[in-house]
């Protein structure tokens, strides 16, 4: 039950993403690229991972990601996420994901769900700041998780960035990224 009225609860705040409006009024606009390839490293765990991203909407896209420590594990999470703007420097996000998860090493992979609220927001005009909170089930394991992160972007087309999880799949655990937009 609560699985459920978590996921209507989102879906009716993400309902104007989806909305039909004028492509050229300013409340369509999102103030960030949603068009992105990433790869990651983690550390305590060491982690590899890679993302991404496609705009499928003005204010929706579509998102996958995975993430191994190469010890016959995985963490694979694919759906799709909401943005839209708050102001001019800042984004109100929200993603509802398919997740699987073969955290056990016996072979078999445990499925569930993600759903995660967020924002993103310009301190300047290349550094952006960061973070979102969410709730995951996976098999009979419910739990709430967060992160935060810091992104440089050297050009418009390529960032370096570092973001802390908390009670992630990995546990508490600091990631540094590379991000290609496309």
């Amino acid at each position: 039950m609560r699985k459920t009225i978590l996921a209507t609860a989102l879906l009716f705040a993400s309902a104007h993403a989806l909305a039909q409006v004028d492509p050229n009024s300013p409340t369509v606009m999102s103030n960030f690229n949603y068009d992105y390839i990433e790869a990651r490293i983690g550390i305590s765990p060491t982690t590899y991972g890679a993302g991404f991203s496609k705009s499928i909407h003005p204010n929706a896209h579509v998102v996958a990601r995975i993430d191994s420590e190469f010890d016959s594990d995985f963490d694979l999470a694919t759906g799709f996420g909401f943005h839209a703007p708050v102001n001019n420097w800042a984004d109100f996000t929200g993603e509802m994901l398919f997740r699987l998860q073969d955290r056990k090493h016996q072979g078999s992979a445990d499925t569930g769900m993600e759903l995660n609220l967020g924002v993103r927001q310009w301190l300047g005009p290349q550094f952006e700041v960061g973070g979102k909170g969410g709730y995951v089930s996976i098999d009979d394991n419910d739990d709430w998780f967060g992160s935060v992160f810091a992104r440089f972007h050297s050009t418009e087309l390529f960032s370096l960035g570092a973001e802390a999880r908390f009670n992630d799949a990995y546990g508490d655990q600091v990631l540094f990224t590379a991000r290609f937009n496309y």
